[in-house]
């Protein structure tokens, strides 16, 4: 047997193929007996209403050619964001001024001070929680395949930590240049003024609690090491992946360097709070994969990296636990498909 194949499922409870070009695919997360995705059509098309992490677990090894996702960043107190076990105090509102503020305050994120034990514990936390799903999004990969994952700033380090420890290589970081970047960083000296010390204020005039404005964010870009002894080329003879496709690149970028300055279309927004443009993942989806082959995403969300690679003519195939983005992302999908021929 090949270094890279993997020993036979002997599970005989399995949906040989996906395919949803006319109905919605659904997957039970729940019974323990689910459903093992084994193969999957080449032409599948469709987004399962069910737990990314789980879902992965039920398709066949090497039957992806890439992954792209916009994971959970693990930053704010949305339910679609913290994923693992947050215990952070400072999200819950620990101070006066933080409850006076509540919500706006808890979607603002965490100050990366360290208030408590349970604060600290949150990166190894997130790291925990990415290595939960690594080790599949490994296995259903193509050897030579890649892996684009947008993680934030904040925790992206212990997202590489969890994927190299689960196999992967980590290739290089993308720079996505953010046409709309919200900055919140408060005047300190606004602060002493409210105190009534003006000495104070005058003093901190011009400094500023926060970030700097987020322009980018980082695209992880991971690939599966091909089996040892053979050449990358050698490797996209048998598995179709593993050079990078520049020409198609360059229909989205001036340079085929590693920053991405594509923005939105007009109206292209408010379908989900971390929504990308399309031309943004085209541009992933293009450089890595050739038409007809499976794109995947485990957090699909509106379904933004699925309408991508219908556009450009790939097979896809998502998981949302989310009622309405699902809703959101089958609408998509069909109000943009293209007419059959």
């Amino acid at each position: 047997m090949d270094q890279n194949e993997e020993p036979p499922n002997e599970d005989h409870n399995t949906i040989e193929a996906v395919s949803s070009a006319a109905t919605p695919v659904e997957l039970s997360t729940h019974e323990a007996t689910a459903p093992v995705l084994r193969a999957i059509d080449p032409e599948a098309r469709g987004i399962i209403h069910g737990d990314g992490i789980e879902g992965v677990r039920r398709l066949a090894a090497a039957s992806v050619h890439l992954i792209a996702s916009d994971i959970p960043y693990g930053i704010s107190a949305d339910d679609w964001d913290v994923l693992h076990s947050n215990f952070n105090t400072a999200l819950r509102g620990a101070s006066p001024a933080q409850a006076k503020a509540g919500a706006v305050f808890k979607s603002r994120g965490k100050p990366i001070n360290g208030w408590s034990e349970a604060d600290r514990q949150i990166p190894k936390q997130y790291y925990d929680w990415c290595s939960n799903w690594a080790a599949d999004w490994y296995r259903v990969l193509k050897p030579g395949g890649s892996a684009f994952v947008f993680a934030g700033r904040r925790y992206a380090h212990r997202c590489i930590c969890a994927l190299e420890d689960a196999g992967f290589s980590f290739k290089d970081m993308l720079a996505w240049m953010r046409g709309r970047a919200p900055h919140r960083a408060q005047r300190v000296s606004i602060v002493y003024q409210r105190r009534g010390d003006l000495e104070a204020a005058q003093r901190w005039e011009g400094w500023r609690v926060g970030n700097l404005r987020p322009t980018f964010e980082p695209v992880l870009w991971f690939t599966k090491p091909y089996k040892i002894g053979t050449t990358i080329a050698d490797n996209a003879l048998v598995n179709g992946v593993g050079p990078y496709n520049e020409a198609a690149f360059l229909r989205y970028v001036t340079r085929p360097d590693n920053i991405l300055d594509i923005g939105y279309e007009p109206s292209e927004s408010g379908l989900h709070p971390m929504q990308k443009p399309v031309r943004l993942m085209q541009a992933l989806i293009e450089i890595a994969t050739q038409p007809g082959q499976l794109v995947l995403d485990p957090f699909a969300g509106s379904g933004t990296t699925l309408l991508a690679a219908q556009a450009v003519g790939r097979a896809f195939l998502g998981f949302e636990t989310n009622d309405r983005y699902v809703e959101i992302a089958r609408t998509r999908l069909k109000r943009n498909r293209p007419a059959m021929r």
